[in-house]
């Protein structure tokens, strides 16, 4: 039986490595929550939040999903805003997706998932919403530029909910910004350039 002890002993080394450096971590990470971002990213396992932007656990607030997308029926990411913003009170939503993202690939590839197509169907309407500024792409720089475009998407569906919304309403010190990461080599760029806040909606 594989039990993964390895795992625990990767677990046990840097527990005590942090603790090395700092004796009275755990102890104050473990009295409070108190994040500035909330961070809905991609799945993919080579897209760490915590690392790419180097911060310490307790410092991002994390919602992860396919293709970093913010549908409006999915009660789980909608979850996830809402503590971030009402609890958590946030300052920063940043929307990260990355350049070859495979839920963009299976989007524009034109066959059958299974029960993901479902997904994906949603980054097919940003597709089919953009199908102009994707014509004539070779079918690597389309699925890079379908990468922004589903970011710029998904930003919009952030500031759209009613929980984003109401935070603006109230007055609520509260940005949403749209960036991408580039795998090949580590970076990270920002695609909508001014970060949205309250006070472009009054």
């Amino acid at each position: 039986m594989n039990t993964l002890e390895h795992l625990f002993k990767k677990n046990r080394a840097w527990a005590e490595s942090i603790n090395q450096q700092d004796p009275e971590f755990f102890t104050r990470l473990s009295k409070l929550q108190a994040p500035e971002y909330l961070w809905i990213g991609c799945s993919d396992s080579r897209v760490p939040s915590n690392e790419l932007i180097d911060l310490a656990p307790g410092e991002v607030f994390v919602h992860r999903n396919i293709a970093n997308m913010v549908v409006h029926t999915d009660l789980n990411c909608l979850s996830v805003i809402q503590y971030a913003v009402d609890v958590l009170k946030v300052k920063h939503i940043i929307v990260c997706g990355h350049y070859g993202c495979g839920g963009i690939k299976a989007a524009l590839d034109d066959q059958d998932h299974g029960l993901i197509d479902n997904w994906l169907g949603h980054i097919k309407d940003v597709g089919r919403l953009n199908e102009s500024a994707l014509s004539g792409l070779n079918p690597g720089e389309k699925i890079d530029r379908l990468c922004e475009l589903n970011i710029i998407e998904q930003v919009s569906n952030v500031c759209k909910s009613s929980i984003v919304k109401n935070a603006w309403q109230r007055g609520a010190e509260l940005s949403i910004h749209g960036w991408i990461y580039n795998i090949e080599n580590g970076i990270l760029n920002d695609i909508i350039k001014t970060p949205i806040s309250g006070l472009e909606q009054t």
